[in-house]
């Protein structure tokens, strides 16, 4: 599948990436990271022409919750089991991620360098351990109350994937990662994408072999991912650590995207930044700012010249291979 990533649309490049496209038909739009503004779409609706079709899986959800009350209630109590879930993992990360980070100040000695590496470890189990609980969770309520035997959702799954294949591209605007995922994998929207995929999109410069594009930012470029990472070293009440959240729509692996990386991260500290990707490696760490635009390959692979967090925490651009 092409996924293309763009930095934040303060200042829109999204108009010109379609056009560089060269698609004709409808462009189906995904903001319900939104929540309630999800269809305050207007300057989305002119930078693409007037070509959008809102797919609103935000009022859908709404629509969920009103018309089967044995779903909803059943999504209110895992919701209160992940957010437990979530408020002891970041306990455990809290001490454990204090251990590492004073441990890098003093790693100038062998057995120094080796506790740190046990350190690092340490937080990388603890991630791992975390997103299986969560997935599990996940899992056991989708078999308690199978969506797809759900005939409102079934239905809106129905228009979802009809509306995605008669597309020629797929937006997905950034807001709220944790609704904007849910509401993604409610409505089985990878599986709509994956089989969108496979059909050429139409459009005289447009390849068969692409099929149809994925445009995402923010969090709709972190929703894509197969491991969501929360992180913000510049808020308010100082630096916090970041944290797995869960598993989005795994269109894209391997790869953990940093949105607003220059705002949000301590990009000049180095030893914080390396602690991030020894984390998370062997995913690259992606940064992506103000008019980025990394067009992945069918693989989802970066191309050369994407910035990355390198293992000793300074920005670096790939290679090629």
């Amino acid at each position: 599948m092409r996924v293309i990533l763009l930095g934040p649309q303060r200042r829109p490049t999204v108009d010109a990436v379609v056009r560089s496209l060269g698609l004709d038909g409808p462009v189906a739009t995904i903001t319900a990271g939104w929540q309630e503004r999800e269809a305050d779409d207007g300057e989305l609706s002119r930078r693409l022409d007037g070509r959008d079709t809102a797919l609103g899986l935000y009022r859908r959800w709404l629509d969920v919750q009103d018309r089967d009350p044995v779903y909803a209630a059943g999504e209110r109590a895992l919701q209160g089991v992940l957010a437990e879930l979530q408020d002891t993992y970041l306990l455990r990360l809290d001490y454990a991620l204090q251990a590492v980070y004073a441990l890098a100040r003093r790693a100038d000695t062998r057995p120094a360098a080796q506790a740190l590496a046990a350190a690092v470890a340490a937080v990388r189990e603890l991630d791992r351990t975390h997103l299986r609980q969560v997935d599990g969770v996940r899992g056991e309520f989708f078999e308690r109350l199978p969506p797809h035997d759900r005939p409102i959702i079934a239905e809106h799954r129905a228009a979802v994937a009809r509306l995605i294949s008669e597309s020629a591209a797929v937006v997905v605007a950034g807001g709220h990662v944790n609704v904007l995922a849910d509401v993604l994998h409610l409505f089985n929207v990878a599986a709509a994408l994956n089989a969108a995929a496979r059909e050429p999109p139409a459009g005289p410069a447009a390849s068969p072999a692409a099929g149809r594009p994925v445009i995402a930012w923010s969090a709709g470029a972190m929703a894509l991912t197969d491991r969501i990472v929360l992180f913000h070293d510049r808020a308010p009440q100082g630096p916090g650590h970041p944290e797995v959240y869960g598993t989005g729509l795994s269109v894209l692996r391997d790869v953990v995207l940093l949105p607003h990386a220059r705002t949000r991260l301590l990009l000049d500290n180095a030893p914080r930044m390396a602690v991030f990707a020894r984390r998370f490696d062997p995913a690259r760490c992606v940064l992506l700012d103000n008019g980025t635009r990394i067009d992945t390959d069918d693989a989802g692979c970066c191309p050369p010249g994407t910035r990355v967090l390198a293992e000793d925490g300074r920005v670096t651009a790939l290679e090629a291979a």
